[in-house]
């Protein structure tokens, strides 16, 4: 919630921008005293809005991870029943394209804590420490309508050996939240595919 909290704040402190600027605009014609007031309470806001900005940055985003990523490091946060913590696994991917190249920036991710989810991420975390870059994908990523999940490029097809087809929101498919957000730990770890390059010209 603090993350909602911050994005509150920002946007009470632009709206009341926004409406002193209006104000303002249209030449109201009330008190200079008022009209300084205003003034002053516009610049406060200024600093708010400042200070509530700088608070989102580093936070780990809640939306949809990219279909395919490489693991770049993770942080587990135990659930806590004295805190009232329910935990999260907090994961800093990087997407990949068909060709298993970086396709964008890196991003933290925030999923619901897990047992499964958790296991898998401590592994794969594990695995870098010793070298071993660690490729992601979706596990049962299928089209929602009970069809055959698609098939990736031939090198991070090995990140799913086991996965049966599948793609109903019940099963894993694009409209399942807890699927899209990590909760049902639907994520599986490899080492990162090897780059697909283009053919080289024919001497």
């Amino acid at each position: 919630m603090e993350l909602q909290k911050e994005i509150l704040g920002l946007s009470i402190a632009f709206a009341l921008l926004a409406a002193l600027l209006l104000i303002i605009a249209l030449r109201a014609r009330i008190p200079w005293p008022l009209k300084i007031v205003m003034v002053l309470i516009t610049s406060t806001y200024y600093c708010v809005a400042f200070f509530r900005i700088e608070g989102l940055l580093g936070w780990s985003a809640t939306a949809p991870l990219p279909p395919q990523f490489q693991l770049l490091w993770a942080r587990i946060v135990e659930p806590n029943p004295l805190d009232r913590d329910p935990g999260a696994v907090h994961i800093w991917v990087e997407e990949l394209d068909a060709a298993n190249l970086p396709n964008g920036q890196p991003r933290s991710h925030k999923l619901p804590y897990s047992a499964t989810l958790a296991a898998k991420v401590q592994a794969a975390r594990d695995e870098i420490l010793k070298g071993h870059p660690q490729g992601g994908r979706a596990a049962d990523f299928g089209s929602g309508n009970g069809q055959s999940a698609p098939e990736g490029p031939a090198d991070v097809s090995t990140l799913r050996p086991s996965a049966a087809p599948g793609g109903d929101p019940t099963g894993g498919g694009p409209l399942d939240l807890s699927f899209l957000t990590g909760e049902a730990g639907n994520i599986e770890f490899a080492p990162l595919p090897v780059p697909i390059l283009p053919p080289k010209d024919a001497p």
